[in-house]
């Protein structure tokens, strides 16, 4: 269950945008990219996320068509208006950001969104959006036009989660999208309690980004955290930071082990994968399929990155 939304979800959901988009970064046509989310539908991915920004929605509604009641939607609407800085302060107006979800309705070919977020909101941006935004979504989900609220934080700007803290003192999110991995599982402390109090759904956003999809770059980036004192040094090997991932009775990959330390988190509800070929899906849902990591592995991540919260693994 999706929080107190009351949708039964599946823990493997379909990102479609990150890196990939579907493979549309790398060169895939638009029917290639359908047939990349239909082969995720087949395979059991019940929830797909996506965003006016990603230019995927046209994607995942000719995807979706004919199985839409199969399907929970959710997609994103940035807070600012289009060209300008993410990070400013020069705001979409609650009449742009309806016009927007009419927009995004058309382009997903639904008569309704079954969660909206406000996209990638700063902690600086968080009061405008409870002002001004927050009405025109409960106007939009009183027309039947959208189910339920979401929110997402910007986790490569915000990796202590202040905005998302701030946020879940209110009571207007459904859901909520947070950075989540091993090198940074700082929203265990400050988001997840808040939202199982709450019974607020999560997404999981970052489970493995650049740093975790090759061993060499994240453990060059363990390297980086000791130097900067954020892990103590005699709590890894300095030779093979995370060799011990690579054990055989662990996991076989850093992504596998990467993906199976946020499914089996208490509170975190939907893993987000984003994919560009129909194999790298398979291997990603087969990774999250998988049971939890050993506890003496789940230990020593915590000794090691417990009090981490600088970095985002992108």
């Amino acid at each position: 269950m999706l929080g107190r939304t009351g949708l039964e979800v599946g823990v493997a959901g379909l990102g479609c945008g990150g890196h990939s988009r579907l493979g549309q970064s790398y060169g895939r046509s638009f029917d290639q990219s359908v047939a990349l989310v239909r082969t995720a539908i087949d395979a059991g991915v019940t929830l797909i996320d996506t965003a006016a920004a990603y230019g995927t929605e046209e994607i995942v509604g000719d995807a979706v068509r004919g199985r839409r009641g199969d399907i929970v939607l959710s997609t994103k609407l940035g807070i600012v208006a289009p060209g300008t800085s993410p990070l400013g302060a020069d705001y979409r107006t609650a009449e742009d950001l309806i016009g927007s979800t009419e927009d995004s309705l058309r382009r997903l070919g639904t008569d309704h969104i079954d969660i909206l977020h406000l996209h990638g909101v700063m902690p600086g941006q968080y009061g405008y959006c409870r002002s001004e935004l927050v009405p025109a979504l409960v106007k939009l989900r009183e027309e039947g036009k959208i189910r339920y609220l979401g929110l997402t934080e910007r986790f490569i700007h915000d990796t202590r989660h202040t905005m998302l803290a701030n946020a879940l003192q209110d009571d207007h999110w459904d859901v909520v999208m947070t950075g989540f991995n091993f090198l940074n599982p700082s929203a265990r402390k400050s988001v997840l309690p808040l939202t199982r109090e709450k019974g607020v759904g999560t997404l999981v956003m970052f489970a493995v980004r650049r740093a975790l999809g090759s061993q060499h770059v994240a453990e060059d980036i363990v390297r980086e955290l000791i130097s900067a004192g954020d892990i103590e040094h005699h709590a890894v090997d300095p030779g093979s930071p995370l060799g011990f991932l690579l054990d055989p009775a662990v996991s076989s990959s850093i992504i596998e082990a990467a993906y199976r330390f946020c499914r089996h988190e208490p509170g975190l509800d939907v893993v987000l994968t984003g994919t560009g070929s129909e194999d790298h899906l398979r291997e990603n849902l087969d990774a999250l399929a998988l049971p939890a990591l050993p506890p003496d592995a789940l230990e020593r991540l915590e000794r090691i990155f417990g009090n981490v919260d600088s970095v985002s693994g992108n």
